[in-house]
């Protein structure tokens, strides 16, 4: 084995880039291993909250194709709006990963396409890494750290000795946007009968947008979307997917491995808001937390906020998993003018906000949450 890393990354998705880069940064010599031949990531539109703004930076305006300045929630004939303070972004997933590459190359990693992760071993030097570039004889280097940010499945918590995680699937279509619908305005279908989530449109620009859906079966996830698009008159210009964790309990971060160390991060720590299925904004905090532990020795103040907020997604989660129809006419039929402004003010990445303004404005909300968790049985995957 050939000794020569600080830290080795498998895996480019963004959490991986924006740990390497922000190691690079401080002056760690960094290599991104990355399995894709060439670097061409999957497109996929994703809408998230301006809390992305201070983790990507200019990054951020690269990968934003528009923003959303409210929502419309549909539930049985009932509709509310929702007004936002700040408004959300409509991002290019493939944007976001290509700015953070650039981003870390420029701080001095170094990032290896068509590698293949195969495993790891104990050393006395640190963490054996075996690895196969693409049409190359396997080789081996050891590191003093290794970060798994090989998705949801990932190879490197295996090999770790984590346990595998449940996931769930992502099924959108792109569409033309409806006539009249303002480019502006994201909305949502609450329909328990096909999914416990729910399904979105979010409009890309005035003229295109993504509907889509997160399920629990692969399968039948595609085919109610399908039936979903023919039921709103919408034509599928094409598709996206993706394997999704399932928040269902905090991952620790780090084993050890020999000599050195094993982190995990994004959505190979599973660091998803389980709530709505959003992991973009999390698992990117996920990542500049794992980065400031390495940096500090192993601090985890980071990690801990991080794992307090997504243990409060996994509450809101389990209270609403099993509503049903009535349940969801219920909620939007209490959202009164106070309890809309409470929504568009605080957004998602900071629910202990919602609930506590929701608490104030609209203790009927939670009263329904306490007794789904009191009456209902647990999430099902």
């Amino acid at each position: 084995m050939n000794k020569g890393l600080d830290v080795a990354v498998v895996g480019g998705s963004a959490a991986g880039l924006l740990t390497a880069g922000i190691l690079a940064r401080a002056g760690r010599a960094v290599e991104v291993f990355e399995r894709a031949t060439r670097p061409d990531p999957i497109r996929r539109t994703l809408i998230v909250t301006d809390a992305l703004r201070p983790l990507l930076g200019s990054a951020a305006d690269e990968a934003t194709v528009n923003e959303i300045n409210r929502f419309e929630l549909f539930a049985d004939g009932r509709v509310a709006t929702i007004e936002l303070e700040r408004p959300d972004l409509i991002v290019e997933r493939a944007r976001v990963v290509t700015a953070l590459a650039d981003s870390a190359r420029a701080a001095g990693a170094c990032i290896s396409y068509g590698t293949r992760f195969l495993g790891l071993q104990g050393s006395n030097y640190g963490v054996g890494l075996a690895l196969r570039p693409n049409g190359g004889e396997p080789r081996a280097i050891v590191s003093d750290v290794v970060v798994g940010a090989d998705g949801a499945n990932s190879k490197v918590a295996r090999a770790a000795g984590w346990p595998p995680q449940p996931t769930v699937p992502l099924v959108q279509a792109i569409v033309e946007m409806p006539t009249g619908m303002a480019a502006d305005t994201s909305r949502v279908w609450f329909r328990p009968d096909d999914t416990p989530y729910f399904y979105w449109l979010v409009p890309e620009s005035d003229s295109r947008g993504a509907l889509g859906v997160i399920g629990e079966d692969g399968a039948t996830t595609r085919r109610r979307l399908d039936r979903f698009l023919e039921e709103h008159g919408f034509k599928a210009l094409g598709y996206q997917g993706a394997v999704i964790p399932a928040y269902e309990r905090w991952i620790p971060v780090r084993e050890k491995v020999g000599s050195g160390e094993v982190y995990l991060v994004g959505d190979a720590a599973g660091q998803v808001k389980v709530s709505t299925v959003g992991g973009l904004v999390t698992g990117l905090k996920g990542a500049a937390a794992v980065a400031d532990a390495i940096l500090d020795g192993g601090s985890d103040r980071a990690l801990t906020r991080l794992r307090r907020e997504l243990n409060l997604h996994l509450l809101i989660r389990r209270a609403m998993h099993d509503f049903d129809q009535d349940d969801y006419c219920f909620v939007l039929d209490q959202l009164n003018d106070a309890a809309k402004r409470s929504l568009g003010t605080h957004d998602r990445d900071d629910a202990s906000k919602i609930l506590w303004s929701l608490l104030r404005n609209r203790p009927q909300l939670l009263l329904r949450g306490i007794r789904s968790l009191l009456l209902r049985s647990p999430v099902r995957r």
